[in-house]
């Protein structure tokens, strides 16, 4: 590990003067008077200055120290926050087109997210950045700029919404070759792992070194791990993550995905969030825990004095079953996702809701009063986290402004009748665009901009002959 991690040193060290705060927390910056010292007291050379873009991947810069402390203006185009997962863009139309000017964007660093970057070999850090125009203005294309939009929006009405993500992924072989399946790990026992393993500790005793890895990394970084188990599929596992403010948690999803990545290659495997890596294996999600808090009072707005649900709880969940097929793209943006959402599998395809109903895409887990949530079961753990919180919040925020009433719970199973989800990706982008209230919460250039990335995607997903065509049509028409 770089030797830059001095925040162990004892700060009544003799002859040292008291450890500032800000030295002694990992991401306690403030401001910007306290960056230099914050740098040169974990001997910080170079700095990743980043951002996500609409599929939750870090774009952005890198520079020196030294350079980032002297007010230099972090610029980057509007171009990568166009851009197509493989790299492409789309065209002009459906009401997208791109800026005339093309002109740079800057970058505005979050010095509350400020942080070491363990796994690089040199002393470095990282910093989250937000992308605003020259004047001034949030850009209001870019997810962390969408998800502040919605929650904005929740407290200019006094609301505060809390949410706690779930985050499941698979670790795989090192597959370089993309026409090769993916195969599960072998872990410590020397065997490939199997599947069945839900909530084995076994499953995770055979990744140890790993996941320590995962567990020191983000430690690092300030980031807090609730849980970690081993889910239903072949080296599959899940971390839990504690609840808090939506923006906060989106940065932590983030950066996550960045630290089980590396915490894997350093041991010569893959970690994948895609939605359905392995043919007969459970797909992969992103559940969402959600609660609304009173600003004023600190209270659950979901639980009345008596303990019983309120009004408002019923009509988030209105919300989310009216409005949440429509946001499937931003929960479910790849071809591949909608693998994930098929009939008699643990994924829901429904909009009802249940307590304590797994089957169910709503499901309102036991608690306290206090404590009453509700769990979007729908997004795949390949959703871009700030999109997927942003879209699961507006349609619940949609549901308390409008008073819409959900239908009756469910107590039996719910996944085993008609879907009421949209089946592939174009059907998705329909929806997504012809929702007028999401439009409105999300920003419409927002909205006409990932419409126009998913079809650009769909298309280049056509250009590829899969092994079925190959295994079935190839001599049989």
């Amino acid at each position: 590990m770089p030797p830059a991690r001095k925040e162990a040193r004892p700060s009544s060290r003799v002859g040292r003067a008291r450890t500032p705060a800000f030295v002694k927390n990992i991401r306690g910056v403030k401001n910007w008077k306290e960056v230099s010292g914050w740098l040169e007291w974990r001997g910080i050379e170079d700095i990743e200055c980043i951002t996500p873009d609409q599929a939750g991947i870090a774009r952005g810069k890198m520079m020196p120290s030294n350079k980032f402390t002297s007010n230099t203006s972090l610029a980057l185009p509007s171009a990568p926050f166009m851009m197509t997962i493989s790299g492409g863009y789309p065209e002009n139309g459906n009401g997208f087109a791109y800026p005339e000017d093309d002109g740079d964007l800057k970058l505005m660093p979050d010095l509350s997210t400020l942080s070491v970057v363990p796994w690089e070999e040199d002393p470095t850090a990282q910093v989250i950045c937000d992308l605003v125009h020259q004047d001034g203005r949030y850009v209001e294309f870019t997810p962390r700029n969408v998800l502040r939009r919605v929650v904005a929006a929740y407290d200019k009405q006094g609301l505060t919404p809390v949410v706690a993500p779930e985050i499941e992924f698979y670790l795989v072989r090192k597959n370089p070759d993309p026409d090769y399946p993916l195969t599960p790990p072998v872990g410590r026992s020397g065997r490939a792992i199997g599947g069945g393993a839900g909530y084995s500790i076994a499953g995770v005793n055979e990744f140890d070194e790993l996941i320590d890895d995962i567990y020191h990394f983000s430690e690092s970084q300030g980031l807090e791990i609730d849980t970690l188990i081993h889910e239903e599929g072949a080296g599959q596992l899940e971390i839990n993550l504690r609840h808090g403010d939506p923006v906060k948690l989106a940065d932590q999803v983030f950066l996550f995905k960045r630290t089980i990545r590396e915490a894997a290659l350093k041991h010569e495997t893959y970690a994948t969030f895609m939605a359905k890596p392995m043919q007969g294996q459970p797909g992969s999600a992103m559940h969402i825990h959600q609660s609304i808090i009173s600003s004023k009072t600190g209270k659950n707005l979901f639980s009345a004095e008596d303990g019983s649900e309120t009004d408002a709880f019923f009509h988030f969940i209105g919300g989310m079953q009216r409005h949440v097929p429509s946001a499937l793209v931003m929960f479910a943006p790849y071809v591949n996702s909608y693998r994930r959402l098929t009939q008699g599998v643990s994924a829901p395809v429904n909009t009802k809701w249940g307590y304590d109903n797994r089957t169910t895409a709503f499901r309102v887990p036991r608690s306290d009063p206090a404590a009453r949530r509700v769990e979007n079961r729908i997004p795949s753990s390949d959703a871009n986290p700030y999109l997927a919180l942003a879209a699961s919040l507006a349609c619940g925020l949609i549901g308390m402004t409008k008073k819409i009433k959900p239908d009756d719970p469910i107590v039996t199973t719910a996944n085993e009748d008609e879907i009421d989800l949209p089946r592939g990706l174009l059907e998705a982008v329909d929806l997504f665009e012809a929702d007028e209230d999401l439009r409105d919460a999300l920003g419409a250039s927002f909205v006409s901009t990932y419409a126009a990335i998913k079809r650009a995607e769909f298309e280049t997903f056509m250009k590829v002959i899969s092994p079925w065509e190959r295994e079935f049509l190839l001599l049989n028409v």
